[in-house]
């Protein structure tokens, strides 16, 4: 009983004490907010028919279809083209501040804000890697992603060094933020739009809002350090919480792909990875797809392999070294999926989702190259010479004549 009782204590005070995760975290943060920000960026030229006024789904259709599901879009609040145009320049910006780690956690609420606005404005336009991305949109709002790799960090280190150097620190950027984008909550829900449709993520948003408000004012004007304490106590705890259901997200998509794979006749005779090869629309590369198909031994192995490092995958959570194995496989199943399938988007959604798995130790090395990299690049560019100022053409002549 005494062991018992120790353990839970144990797990208790490793769930309160820290948010778990931070590098993994992190990643998931960059590769989601990348993901989306490339998709936007490639699809900016052809924003207005995949979900603006112009598209095929038009917005009386969008309508109709939201008022039944109740899904959650600020495009229905407005048929203007001015307001997409907005949502949509809010979705690209909130990706790359997101990308920096400014402010994760208002970032965070806007890009799931601008997420399911646009998926849910136009719900075919995807690839099964948007319904990855829909989900993990909302995930993030949950969890610490900026304690790591992030513009808050390094803010929040610099402001611990000025601390301990008996300066006083003032956040301007936060309470501003924090106004301009309560004024605008205030306005859309006085206007009646923003509970028209499901109430949990505007609920969701008033939460986070009021959230941030309590966590500034006891920061701020707390005299004692319990509340502070209390605070990032729920604070780890909502970050784990939504950090457990990331994994166990991951695990689902591919035990539920996997068990499906094996009812089907093809992934049971081993021939279903031939046919996506010979289909024009995943065939950016005809050539790459005939020579992976050519041989059919090549297909019965990668056809038996996928289903069963998918199967398998969520049985080796607890032996490190072969799940790090079959991790390694699936990130480059898909890497493959993106070249040979012209699926890019969808592989980066998977890529990043499989990145939650990834032993700390390992994101540990990969960022201190990065790091090295980085510092390398710059002491380049700053031992760089500058060019030598044009000499004037009378100068030049001068010169000439004193010569001869």
């Amino acid at each position: 009983m005494n062991r018992f009782s120790l353990c839970v204590s144990g797990v208790i005070a490793r769930v309160t004490e820290a948010a778990l995760g931070p590098y993994q975290t992190a990643v998931i943060r960059i590769g989601f907010s990348a993901t989306w920000l490339l998709f936007l960026l490639r699809e900016f030229p052809h924003r207005q028919e995949m979900y603006g006024p112009d598209g095929p789904w038009s917005w009386g259709l969008a309508e109709q279809l939201i008022s039944t599901n109740g899904a959650f879009t600020a495009l229905m609040w407005s048929d203007g083209r001015l307001w997409f145009e907005c949502v949509y320049v809010l979705a690209v910006l909130a990706s790359v501040l997101l990308l920096l780690g400014w402010r994760t956690r208002t970032m965070t609420v806007l890009f799931m804000v601008g997420v399911l606005s646009l998926q849910n404005r136009s719900i075919f336009m995807g690839d099964g890697g948007d319904n990855v991305l829909h989900l993990m949109g909302i995930y993030l709002v949950f969890t610490r992603c900026g304690q790591v790799w992030s513009l808050d960090a390094r803010r929040a280190r610099r402001a611990q060094a000025a601390r301990a150097r008996g300066e006083r620190v003032v956040d301007r950027a936060g309470p501003v933020l924090w106004g301009v984008l309560g004024l605008a909550l205030v306005a859309v829900t006085l206007a009646g739009r923003l509970f028209e449709g499901d109430r949990f993520i505007p609920l969701l948003l008033w939460v986070v809002w009021l959230a941030q408000a309590l966590w500034w004012a006891v920061g701020r004007f707390g005299r004692s350090r319990e509340p502070r304490i209390l605070l990032d106590v729920v604070g780890n705890i909502v970050h784990n919480g939504a950090l457990l259901v990331i994994m166990a997200e991951a695990c689902l998509i591919y035990a539920t792909a996997g068990w499906y794979k094996i009812q089907g006749t093809r992934w049971q005779d081993g021939t279903a990875v031939y046919y996506p090869l010979h289909l024009d629309y995943f065939s950016p590369w005809p050539a790459l797809a005939d020579l992976l198909s050519a041989s059919g031994t090549m297909v019965l192995l990668v056809t038996y392999g996928t289903v069963a490092v998918q199967v398998a995958f969520p049985f080796t959570l607890f032996n490190r070294r072969v799940k790090n194995v079959l991790l390694a496989a699936m990130i480059t199943e898909h890497a493959v999926i993106a070249v040979v399938l012209g699926l890019p988007f969808f592989s980066l959604a998977m890529i990043a989702t499989d990145a939650v798995f990834l032993p700390t130790s390992f994101l540990r090395r990969l960022g201190g190259r990065a790091e090295r990299a980085w510092g390398r690049l710059t002491a380049r560019v700053r031992r760089a010479p500058e060019p030598a100022p044009p000499v004037p053409e009378g100068a030049k002549d001068a010169h000439v004549g004193h010569t001869a």
